[in-house]
């Protein structure tokens, strides 16, 4: 075996990160994640600083972004000591929220099986459905928050995993698009915007029109929020993919809204 001392070969790396061997030559071949060398048997190792990258890779993978995406993250951000660092400041406040949860959930099956009250102050600590309240609410105002949290709050747990399965599919419906090449106004594109603008019919406190659908201004306004704001255009492989949507639903406004 070729392996110098502070390398790793593709078979190792694919196991120590519970990935496989044609996932790391798929994004060597995309400038991903390069080997450090490939050796005269064809083989390729990596070393540390390819771990890093790779490390940094996963972690924006997980946050849900597509393979254009990553790129584009990683060549606006070539320190990875500093990149790292905002990735490790998200894990832990994800890592303390999920802890809340967990002790949160704790504490209602000990007072379950005790025969306790249960104590409403304590039983939601870590379950935030009030993230955006603040953002709704200076962009489309208080009863429009009101109406949207009364909404999801009066759904069953099968009805909000229904929903986040339709949000899901849809958004990577929308990436899957995006890298295929086709443009905003093509019918996949167009086709993809009636899909959204028809789900978000289906929310309430949404700016409606008079038959009760969302308006022109509420829909492209949206789009450009994809855009601007990090958090959203990451569920549609960043800000390429995000202008993609936006584009796409600002055509769709301009010939059917």
């Amino acid at each position: 075996m070729e392996r110098t001392t502070g390398e790793w070969s593709i078979q190792e790396v694919a196991r120590l990160a519970g990935t496989t061997s044609r996932t790391l030559r798929h994004y060597g071949d995309v400038g991903l994640v390069q080997p450090s060398r490939v050796g005269a048997n064809g083989y390729r190792y990596y070393d540390a600083d390819a771990l890093v990258r790779l490390q940094r890779v996963l972690l924006l993978r997980e946050l849900g972004l597509g393979i254009a995406g990553v790129a584009e993250v990683l060549a606006g951000q070539t320190d990875d000591a500093h990149a790292l660092g905002d990735h490790l400041r998200w894990l832990h406040d994800e890592q303390a929220r999920i802890g809340r949860q967990i002790a949160s959930v704790e504490r209602t099956i000990r007072g379950m099986e005790g025969g306790e009250q249960i104590m409403a102050e304590t039983m939601f600590d870590g379950f935030d459905h009030t993230q955006y309240e603040a953002e709704v609410t200076e962009r489309w105002g208080a009863e429009a928050y009101a109406k949207s949290d009364a909404w999801w709050r009066g759904l069953s747990a099968d009805e909000r995993a229904a929903w986040k399965a339709r949000v899901a599919l849809l958004q990577s419906d929308w990436i899957e698009a995006w890298e295929s090449g086709a443009t905003p106004d093509s019918g996949v594109a167009q086709a993809l915007a009636q899909r959204q603008y028809d789900w978000l019919s289906g929310m309430p406190g949404t700016p409606q029109t008079a038959d009760g659908r969302p308006t022109k201004a509420y829909f492209m306004g949206l789009g450009d929020m994809y855009v601007a704001d990090p958090r959203f255009g990451r569920h549609y492989g960043g800000v390429e993919g995000a202008t993609f949507v936006r584009d796409a639903m600002h055509a769709f406004a301009q010939a059917n809204l």
